[in-house]
């Protein structure tokens, strides 16, 4: 496998630099397949997530749209696919922000009870708890 970052990830989907973008295409194109998948950590989601957010001026819509996009795919890997994935279904219908989603979905996952938070909206999600 080969780790992607971020900005590898914002020039595919943005595409607002073409020496870059065609760079970055030439690259995945050849060395992401099958056999080799390009690696997409959590970490890397949830900078995407606010760089598309606060830089592109993304609506949830649209982001969503994008690390469901990611999702698909034989020649990408997405730690955590499942709690991902279904991390994506909270984060549409707006009961908390993507990162918090994810968050919840992963320790979930790992066996954790509950989550812990303060955040209001996030405290709404399915296996969170608010700290009064």
């Amino acid at each position: 496998m080969i780790g992607l970052d971020t900005n590898i990830l914002v020039r595919l989907l943005v595409a607002d630099d073409p020496a870059q973008t065609a760079r970055v295409k030439r690259f995945v194109d050849r060395h992401c397949t099958r056999e080799t998948p390009g690696f997409i950590n959590c970490v890397v989601l949830a900078e995407l997530v606010w760089v598309l957010g606060s830089v592109y001026r993304y609506s949830r819509s649209e982001i969503a749209d994008a690390i469901e996009d990611l999702l698909i795919g034989e020649d990408r890997v997405v730690e955590q696919h499942d709690a991902v994935r279904r991390s994506l279904t909270d984060f549409r219908s707006g009961r908390a922000d993507f990162v918090d989603a994810v968050i919840v979905r992963i320790n979930r996952t790992l066996g954790c009870e509950v989550t812990a938070t303060l955040d209001r909206k996030a405290a709404m999600l399915d296996g969170a708890v608010p700290v009064p």
